[in-house]
């Protein structure tokens, strides 16, 4: 008798049914969805300011960190220097001088105040000198060390520096012509170098003024030693401006046969 043949039956089985994986994507869908109504949403009830900072990001990244005055201050902590929070730098700079070991000597002869055109630091001179050699554009040690304590937090801004030297109205005793105005612009010029030197970006100090005893601090008193003094101003950063809506075209006048 033959043998008979033996039938092998295979049945394919879908783990997931006719609907496969489908369901993930429309699912993944419906969450970046409600996502962006929800980002819309915020955005509708957000300020004009913060509007206009969405907008000038995704308009052109890049171009805008540059103009917003977005920089680093610490690890991961990022501060846009503007005229709403200018006292949050000034902060900055105290506590980087504090950490100088004479801080408490020099404490009485730096000012800091926020002004129209922006952060004005003030390094005022006592006596026998503190931050300046007598007589000489050259800085101290100390005053060197502290205008390169300022010029590492000030290198994390994209701000502009404007620098100022100020003489009191003692005429400067030297021969060859050299006087108060000559002192007082080497003096900021010297100030530039320095915090040059120590990490300000190339073209971060848009202006170096010498106003010998023009500007006295201390008006009543042309003589006092704090009228001689080095004036650091951090700029406020330039408003975000935004684009100008085009104008429509003229409309072409219909031609008369």
């Amino acid at each position: 008798m033959a043998e008979q043949p033996i039938y092998v039956i295979k049945k394919k089985v879908h783990a997931h049914g006719h609907h496969g994986g489908a369901w993930k994507v429309a699912y993944a869908d419906f969450v970046t969805a409600m996502m962006a109504f929800f980002i819309v949403m915020w955005l509708m009830g957000s300020s004009d300011k913060v509007k206009s900072a969405v907008s000038g990001y995704f308009r052109d990244p890049q171009g805008f960190k540059k103009q917003s005055g977005t920089g680093t201050t610490g690890e991961g902590e990022q501060i846009t220097i503007s005229k709403d929070n200018m006292d949050a730098l000034k902060e900055k700079i105290q506590s980087a001088m504090k950490q100088l070991p004479d801080f408490k000597l020099i404490r009485d002869h730096v000012s800091m105040t926020v002004t129209g055109e922006g952060l004005r630091i003030e390094l005022m001179e006592k006596e026998g000198g503190m931050f300046f050699q007598s007589g000489s554009p050259s800085p101290s040690d100390f005053g060197r060390e502290l205008l390169i304590k300022m010029a590492v937090e000030l290198a994390k801004l994209p701000n502009n520096i404007l620098i100022e030297g100020h003489t009191d109205a003692k005429p400067f005793s030297n021969e060859g012509g050299y006087s108060n105005w000559e002192l007082s612009s080497d003096r900021a010029n010297s100030a530039r170098r320095t915090m040059t030197d120590a990490g300000l970006r190339p073209g971060q100090v848009k202006q170096v003024r010498g106003f010998a005893d023009q500007r006295l601090m201390e008006p009543k008193d042309p003589n006092a030693p704090k009228n001689r003094r080095i004036s650091v101003i951090v700029q406020y950063s330039a408003p975000i401006q935004s684009p100008e809506p085009e104008a429509p075209a003229p409309k072409k006048a219909d031609a008369h046969h």
